[in-house]
């Protein structure tokens, strides 16, 4: 052997995949269009995943080879809309789970001091964010009376979440849902990481791509979007690579490993890419990988 060979360099870990919008298979309560729509997605019977998932330890190991290493479990409010899914049983499903994140949801008119129950779910109870429904619990984003509780966020310095865009469910209303209201939240909130779930998905596709890059603390995340249809409604996804975060919708995205490959299949740099799966969701998680 040559004794000046170099050494050959140790293989670089690849970036966790990380799924940033993951609901409960089994939610204390559906509304009926969402349960109806759930049965339309796979031929497998929908209560039989349900059956299935509702053991965390069984949906852990399905991440795993679906190619997850972590996923944020949301819990759900919108008694309206689409059904229920408690903090309680979020928190229970990802306790003992590193890789289940758990985020919490406030209905902002199911709660009288909003600021003090985030900090009761934060602090007390160790959610790691949290998920707010403007078109399913009926409340425009930037109404100032929220402003506590973004505040709060803020200062717990935890990533909020808004559903943007459209829906299929039914007494879904898509006038809450329009992005534009996030520039008085960038703008009033500075510090608090904010992701436009399904970046404006259907009206505003525009906007959300538009006020990622103008706003630092702003995110475009792409739950529900065909990763096929990704550069038809951002032409210039890649240019947004540093703000755009992946996510499922699961179980609303069956095929969770196919979604995965489909996204590494973009005519679009490894990079991009890599940040996309893992590195930007990672950067606002704070984890260590």
């Amino acid at each position: 052997m040559e004794k000046n060979m170099p050494k050959p360099s140790a293989p670089v870990p690849s970036t966790p995949v990380i799924d940033f919008h993951v609901h409960l298979a089994d939610y204390k309560w559906f509304s009926q269009s969402t349960l109806e729509w759930l049965q339309t997605l796979n031929p497998i019977p929908f209560e039989e995943i349900r059956e299935t998932y509702k053991d965390p330890q069984t949906f852990v190991a399905f991440l795993k080879e679906c190619g997850v290493d972590y996923a944020v479990i949301l819990a759900e409010l919108s008694p309206i809309t689409t059904g229920i899914a408690t903090n309680e049983q979020v928190e229970e499903f990802c306790q003992g789970y590193p890789s289940l994140i758990p985020f919490a949801c406030i209905n902002p008119y199911l709660e009288n001091n909003l600021p003090q129950r985030l900090e009761e779910l934060v602090v007390k109870r160790g959610f790691r964010g949290l998920k707010l429904y403007p078109t399913y619990q009926y409340f425009y984003p930037n109404d100032n009376q929220l402003y506590p509780l973004y505040a709060a966020a803020q200062e717990l310095r935890i990533p909020l979440m808004f559903h943007t865009g459209s829906s299929v469910f039914k007494g879904a209303r898509l006038k809450y849902g329009d992005p534009l209201f996030f520039d008085d939240l960038a703008v009033d909130f500075p510090d608090l990481n904010i992701l436009m779930v399904h970046s404006g998905r259907g009206f505003w596709y525009d906007r959300a791509f538009f006020l990622a890059r103008l706003h630092p603390n702003l995110y475009m995340e792409i739950a529900g979007l065909p990763p096929s249809r990704l550069l038809t409604y951002f032409p210039e996804f890649e240019r947004n690579a540093d703000k755009i975060v992946f996510a499922s919708d699961w179980p609303g995205t069956p095929d969770l490993k196919k979604n995965i490959q489909q996204i590494r299949d973009l005519p679009i740099a490894p990079s991009a890419v890599e940040k996309i799966l893992g590195g930007n969701a990672a950067r606002i998680l704070g984890l260590s990988v």
